[in-house]
């Protein structure tokens, strides 16, 4: 890659860094609500503000762009609200750091997807026996099988969501974004509501106040920078770019949540990470999706 090719994308990589703190943050933060409103009340929160955050912003010229060219929009609503949804159930059984890096499978699929190479089988190896690490396979405690099912759904969503996120990103501006938000909220407000309404007055200024900076820092602001991004850099990049998920969740984790890995499970987060990378790593990036 030429010295000036290089300089032109680095303002997008440090865009795909800030969106993996941002998210991981407010995962941890939106994972102290669960004892109030549920996995299902943090994912409906996120996708509420959201949705109020983008369509005040972006005010998307729906009629003119027609419903043909949303499509791709609406079904990211669809797969974020089972991802969010399918995380945080991990999140509350397994734990950040465990959940995200078993959910970070998912961009790695798409890495290697329509692979040929020798490498990339030992590839796939070295991230089976990150999860198997983190499964309690090679001693240690074996965390929640059902905690783990989540993450592996979240992990195939995760993957649908950048696939259809280049697409919608061929909409103006943060259309595509703003109608997901929107379209997630329609499906999740009513149970939302249900939800909130069983709070106690005191508990309810809390719970919206905290739900607010959780759907701000997971949902509004990292998606919208991605869509960016892969506006900017080939997805073999931006792929390998997403091994910065599963360290933040597990330092986010920590520093929010007081939750610890041991050394195993360290390793294992370290093997599905370099997996991510040794997959992209030999890998021509080719130039940003059109």
């Amino acid at each position: 890659m030429s010295p000036v090719r290089n300089a032109a994308r680095r303002p997008a990589v440090a865009l795909v860094l800030t969106s993996a703190a941002s998210l991981q943050v407010g995962a941890a933060v939106g994972a102290t609500l669960f004892p109030l409103v549920g996995p299902f009340g943090v994912a409906a929160m996120r996708q509420v503000t959201s949705a109020i955050v983008l369509g005040a912003v972006v005010r998307p010229p729906l009629q003119r762009i027609g419903l043909r060219r949303l499509a791709p929009a609406i079904l990211l609503g669809v797969v974020l609200v089972g991802m969010n949804l399918a995380l945080y159930g991990a999140v509350e059984r397994i734990g950040l750091g465990l959940a995200v890096t078993v959910e970070f499978l998912g961009p790695l699929a798409v890495a290697l997807l329509g692979a040929r190479r020798r490498r990339d089988a030992l590839v796939a190896l070295l991230a089976l026996a990150g999860v198997a690490a983190l499964a309690g396979a090679f001693g240690g405690p074996a965390p929640d099988a059902g905690g783990l099912a989540l993450g592996l759904a979240a992990a195939a969503l995760w993957a649908a969501y950048i696939l259809l996120s280049e697409r919608a990103g061929a909409l103006p501006g943060l259309t595509g974004t703003a109608v997901a938000a929107f379209v997630g909220t329609v499906l999740t407000l009513p149970v939302l509501v249900v939800l909130l309404a069983a709070l106690p007055g005191e508990r309810l200024l809390q719970v919206l106040a905290v739900g607010a900076a959780v759907g701000l820092l997971s949902s509004a602001l990292p998606y919208s920078l991605d869509l960016v991004v892969l506006r900017r850099l080939p997805r073999a990049v931006f792929g390998m770019l997403q091994s910065a998920h599963p360290v933040a969740a597990a330092l986010f984790g920590l520093l929010v949540l007081g939750q610890h890995l041991d050394l195993l499970q360290v390793a294992g987060v370290a093997a599905v990470c370099g997996a991510n990378v040794l997959a992209l790593s030999g890998r021509p990036a080719g130039p940003p999706p059109a």
